[in-house]
């Protein structure tokens, strides 16, 4: 089953699933936004789904929000009114936007949910502008970390709706602009991380 066929049956119970137990880690998250000059910034939500990130998001920058399935972002129309967005189709692993768009790009739970992790990264490193913050909040194994269930159903899980087996550094080894700035372990016992990076100019 492709990804964009199984959103589109999962979007009518998305939020169900989702919206709470993560609603204080996207608040959370969505704060650095306030790192930014919100008045004069653009900012990337990469793989919105059906929006549930949309009404924390702090009013003054222009936003832009993609995601590959239209279920998603027809619930997503939904939401985010006090905010200047934009949400339609596309493809995180293949962003329709010039390179130096963006100041800030958000990838919620979009990184263990895509194909090729790394090159969804890659994009969001070439789109964004030198200095601006990516924003990540999702699952992450650390290298090494055996963690043999996760790994022995991720085959399974991987083909209806996420991989429960991504390793964040290896990753970030794909895309030398970007710095960690914050790594905070949160929800499951440290599984789901709150990242921050920063994009630079490389050595």
């Amino acid at each position: 089953m492709g990804l964009k066929h199984s959103y589109t049956l999962f979007a009518p119970f998305y939020d169900i699933l989702v919206s709470g137990v993560f609603e204080s880690l996207r608040k959370s998250s969505l704060d650095e936004l306030q790192r930014l000059p919100l008045k004069d910034s653009k900012v990337l939500l990469s793989g919105v789904g059906t929006g549930l990130d949309l009404p924390f998001l702090p009013p003054g920058p222009e936003y832009v929000g993609i995601d590959l399935t239209p279920a998603m972002i027809n619930k997503a129309q939904r939401r985010g009114g006090h905010v200047n967005i934009r949400l339609h189709t596309g493809n995180a692993m293949q962003l329709p936007f010039e390179d130096n768009q963006f100041d800030a790009v958000v990838m919620h739970l979009i990184l263990a949910v895509v194909p090729n992790p790394a090159l969804a990264l890659q994009e969001s490193q070439r789109v964004l502008k030198t200095g601006g913050y990516v924003l990540i909040l999702d699952k992450f194994l650390r290298p090494g970390q055996a963690a043999p269930l996760r790994r022995l159903i991720n085959p399974i899980l991987k083909q209806l709706a996420t991989q429960t087996n991504v390793v964040f550094e290896d990753v970030l080894s794909n895309c030398d602009a970007l710095n960690v700035i914050d790594d905070v372990p949160t929800a499951a016992n440290g599984w789901f991380r709150k990242i921050v990076l920063q994009k630079v100019i490389p050595d």
